[in-house]
């Protein structure tokens, strides 16, 4: 269970959210909506304990997040908005290096058939620099099928995908929820999964 109580966060002197509550169990999921700037992703590095609320508090599972709770940090993978990849690497030494940051390891065969299960497949020892904006996005989702993890934080998770990448991504995130996962995103787009809720900044 993921738990926010009175979260309050500003840039500057301006309050981007005020008192801001909600609570997701097993299973369930939530859609964040709002304006450029309304704090979108300021909320999603709060909720993974990258960035301290102004006041407030989130708990997962009853336990207050913390920057130094490791056990959280390995429950949960947080996927920017922006691509965080390195343009001279492949898809396959950025799928590497980015599971080493979380501390995991993966055989070549089962990075190649993530890669090829997100529709990289021919792709995967191209550097990064010659994919496109879409092709870059469909790496990181590839991290969501080697890295278990109970707490999904996706910003903008559907940012450059084409109708396919998008139904590939509705249907990672159904398998999470299906399992008994948890999932926050952002999107400025609706989201065509049942048994959501939104979150209007």
């Amino acid at each position: 269970m993921l738990t926010a109580t009175d979260l309050v966060c500003c840039r500057g002197e301006r309050p981007l959210f005020d008192s801001l509550s909600f609570t997701i169990g097993a299973g369930g999921w939530l859609h964040v909506k709002g304006e450029n700037g309304a704090g979108k992703t300021t909320l999603l590095r709060t909720l993974a304990g990258l960035a301290p609320a102004d006041r407030g508090v989130v708990c997962w599972y009853g336990d207050e997040v913390r920057p130094d709770n490791a056990a959280y940090r390995r429950a949960l993978v947080y996927l920017g908005h922006p691509a965080a990849l390195k343009d001279e690497l492949t898809a396959l030494e950025n799928l590497a290096l980015a599971l080493s940051l979380d501390g995991m390891a993966a055989g070549e065969m089962a990075l190649v058939t993530a890669l090829r299960r997100v529709g990289l497949s021919g792709r995967e020892t191209l550097p990064v620099r010659q994919l496109s904006a879409g092709q870059k996005r469909r790496v990181l989702l590839a991290r969501l099928l080697l890295r278990p993890a109970a707490l999904w934080l996706l910003d903008e998770p559907f940012a450059a995908l084409d109708a396919e990448g998008i139904v590939l991504l509705c249907g990672l995130i159904g398998e999470q929820l299906a399992g008994g996962g948890i999932v926050v995103l952002t999107s400025h787009q609706p989201v065509a999964l049942p048994n959501g809720r939104e979150l209007q900044l």
